[in-house]
């Protein structure tokens, strides 16, 4: 079951540990046990965004946006399309009409591994997009893909309904499953992390709040007080 198939509903996370993840930012995300970070070549056209959302994913022949046109019509609120291609592409994919059309939808972003292109119209509009480059070559609708089957974006197996959480850094994928697992691993993250900040900005070292001191002994370092 491939080509050709639309799967209409899917299961998504909690609506409150989605919006915790996004919160929480790619970073904290991936360091909470995550783990499933796309490739740093998946860049934002924006900066200054954070989102998250379920991943409504769509698989594409190389140059061919049809599957994205029929994806619109199972996009729920909230929702973030993830976009591959079935060999590698650079053709401009989406555009601001599409843009115009999944926001109808709900749609909170994109994150495509081939092109995108109306850069400035997507920026001025806000909508928010991750993606491998920028080209103009538009695109067939001849040929057929999924939506909502399971894809190989990159390397990364995104399924439908994953968590996506994407900034300035990139982006994040959580499995559904373990969506929640994730957010309270998150959340001890930050907290920790503030008591940390205290410490630093009260000049405390992180040499020694986080051990680095014995270890650089440990290694064979050893301190100077002058070169001679």
């Amino acid at each position: 079951m491939t080509d050709g198939t639309i799967i209409r509903r899917i299961p998504r996370a909690d609506p409150e540990v989605i919006a915790g993840l996004g919160t929480a930012g790619v970073a904290t995300v991936h360091e909470a046990g995550a783990g499933l970070l796309l490739p740093p070549e998946i860049r934002p056209i924006q900066q200054g965004i954070r989102v998250a959302g379920s991943a409504v994913t769509v698989m594409c022949l190389p140059g061919d946006n049809l599957m994205i046109h029929a994806a619109v019509e199972v996009i729920e609120p909230g929702d973030i399309l993830v976009v591959t291609t079935k060999s590698p592409s650079t053709h401009g994919m989406f555009g601001e009409l599409l843009a115009v059309s999944v926001r109808s939808r709900g749609c909170a972003g994109l994150v495509i591994d081939a092109a995108v292109r109306d850069v400035a119209h997507l920026r001025e509009m806000g909508f928010p997009v991750w993606t491998r480059t920028v080209h103009a070559a538009g695109t067939t609708k001849t040929g057929l893909g999924s939506v909502n089957l399971k894809v190989d974006f990159a390397g990364i197996a995104v399924g439908p309904g994953d968590v996506v959480v994407a900034d300035d850094d990139g982006v994040a994928i959580v499995e559904r499953d373990r969506a929640r697992e994730v957010l309270t691993a998150a959340r001890q993250r930050l907290e920790k992390e503030e008591q940390t900040r205290s410490r630093l900005a009260s000049g405390e070292l992180g040499l020694d709040i986080y051990g680095f001191r014995q270890r650089l002994q440990d290694l064979g370092a050893h301190w100077l007080e002058t070169p001679d």
